[in-house]
């Protein structure tokens, strides 16, 4: 056997849905998820018979299906039981046709047995589709009955996030240990060559220690050296900040960034 190519044209059909699973679980993962796509597939109760799961898109072992925008599916549930606990779920079922290789995935309501106060969610068939199994069933809700009456539908999957909604959210942790661990102190004039200042970097740990960075001079050169030092930071995250230049820095601001190492 070779190398074979996916992506490029070779004369003939040739790309498998093995193949295009591979490259999913490459990307989104291995495990179950709902793809932002969309509602969601947001269930909705439409009676204690009856649910409609709205559009959206999923993938299962690399298997990808979905509801069409725009549209919605309907599962039939079945009847509770009077004065029984009971939770059913409903499962995303895949198969494959032996003889002719059809795939297909439909919903599937597989009935939990009836308890009066502890029931447990039923079995279901684990599946992996790398290996050619023929049937992979991924619970996408449970629906919880108490007597004849749905209680709750549970959605058991997680949305999986874009990677816009990553980076975003990459920006935003940054920004926040920014703001807590990153400081900028005014010092000011104590002699001809030295100034003095004490800045609150925010963070409560006794001995921790301190980087400081020049950041601009206040009417002075940018090229000017000068050597920043820092205490470390006390208990109430207070820390003092001495800077020594070479030249005459009398009457001119410094400012500093202060960050505190994490």
């Amino acid at each position: 056997m070779t190398m074979e190519i996916v992506s490029g044209r070779t004369g003939k059909p040739h790309v498998t849905s093995q193949q295009f699973r591979q490259f999913v679980e490459g990307i989104v993962g291995q495990e179950s998820y709902i793809l932002k796509s969309g509602e969601d597939l947001e269930p909705e109760l439409g009676s204690n018979n009856l649910l409609k799961i709205r559009s959206g898109m999923m993938a299962h072992h690399g298997n990808i299906s979905s509801v069409k925008i725009g549209t919605y599916d309907e599962v039939e549930l079945t009847n509770g039981s009077q004065g029984m606990k009971r939770i059913d779920l409903i499962v995303n079922r895949y198969t494959r046709n032996t003889e002719t290789e059809i795939e297909k995935n439909e919903w599937k309501v597989i009935v939990g047995t009836p308890h009066e106060n502890n029931p447990v969610a039923p079995a279901y068939t684990v599946g992996n589709l790398q290996k050619g199994d023929l049937v992979d069933e991924c619970p996408v809700f449970a629906v919880y009955y108490n007597g004849i009456n749905v209680v709750e539908v549970k959605k058991l999957l997680s949305v999986n996030q874009t990677n816009k909604d990553l980076g975003d959210k990459v920006v935003e942790l940054n920004d926040k240990i920014l703001q807590k661990y990153c400081k900028t102190a005014g010092l000011k004039y104590y002699s001809s060559q030295w100034m003095h200042g004490t800045v609150n970097v925010g963070v409560q740990f006794k001995g921790q220690t301190v980087q400081v960075t020049l950041v601009y001079g206040d009417g002075y050169p940018i090229s000017q050296t000068y050597n920043v030092s820092a205490t470390r930071v006390d208990a109430s995250g207070n820390t003092e900040i001495w800077a020594y230049g070479t030249g005459y820095i009398a009457n001119h601001v410094m400012s500093v960034l202060v960050r505190c190492e994490i």
